[in-house]
């Protein structure tokens, strides 16, 4: 392992981090010397894989399976990386599902369910962060901030997205929690960003890139002419993280390859 690993000591907690994003970034903050907790709400079988490739490559995890939007589960689960870690320096609040219907057809549970896994989830795991970057303070050793809360929103924050209604409330919500947040908990040194990818391949967009004729009618929407890639985003989360972004403060990074340039005016709309 390099010894000029840039988040060396740090203890990092990566919601959602069993597959695709969340899976990308904690192994990028691992490959950092960061000590990983790897969240999951199911399918433990797919956190254990990620844990055991931080640890191939020399790096420190372990898993913990919690349902974000529950209270008394997050609460856990910090008490756990406490106990394992003694305390947190980083989170990245990655956890999100999707329930997509036409606005008039959406049911409730489906409006609810996204609110509370993708809005909530993120409350009560920045609450919970918080708490202790407030009680711990500035360990200088470590990182010049007392703590860094990096929420995964989406391009969707700015973008309206029919069929999606509940999830573009979700992230319109994070853009502006966060930035409330970081308003706050600035003065106490605690720094909070949001990073929103656009188009990236992964599991649960398969059916966007699986085929020529999708992936070529999605690379319309994105100017850079590529589909991201999870690494993309673990290198974002990574700085984010570390001290060399120690004066981005409440804003949202877009890793979109263009997505949110309104690219359908590109030729004169």
């Amino acid at each position: 392992m390099d010894n000029n690993q840039k988040l060396k000591g740090q203890s990092a907690l990566v919601t959602g981090a069993s597959s695709g994003i969340g899976k990308a970034v904690a192994i990028a903050l691992a490959n950092e010397g960061a000590r990983v907790v790897v969240n999951y709400s199911s399918h433990p079988e797919h956190a254990e894989e990620v844990v055991d490739e931080i640890k191939a490559n020399g790096g420190t995890a372990m898993i913990y399976g919690a349902d974000v939007s529950k209270e008394d589960e997050v609460q856990a689960m910090f008490q756990a990386m406490f106990k394992e870690y003694g305390t947190i320096d980083i989170l990245v609040s990655n956890s999100g599902i999707q329930k997509d219907s036409g606005f008039a057809e959406m049911s409730l549970a489906d409006w609810q369910k996204v609110i509370d896994v993708n809005l909530t989830g993120q409350f009560l795991c920045a609450r919970e962060a918080a708490r202790e970057f407030l009680k711990r303070g500035v360990v200088p050793e470590r990182s010049v901030a007392a703590g860094k809360i990096i929420c995964m929103s989406s391009v969707h924050e700015v973008i309206p997205w029919a069929g999606h209604v509940n999830y573009a409330a979700s992230k319109g919500g994070i853009m502006l929690m966060m930035k409330s947040m970081a308003q706050e908990l600035a003065p106490h040194k605690i720094r909070i960003n949001s990073i929103a990818p656009g188009a990236i391949q992964t599991p649960i967009n398969k059916d966007a890139w699986e085929t020529q004729e999708a992936l070529d009618k999605l690379l319309t929407l994105i100017p850079y002419k590529r589909i991201g890639k999870p690494e993309d985003i673990g290198k974002v989360a990574v700085w984010l993280a570390s001290d060399e972004s120690d004066y981005v403060v409440g804003t949202t990074i877009f890793v979109d390859g263009g997505m949110t340039l309104y690219p359908g005016f590109a030729s004169n709309g």
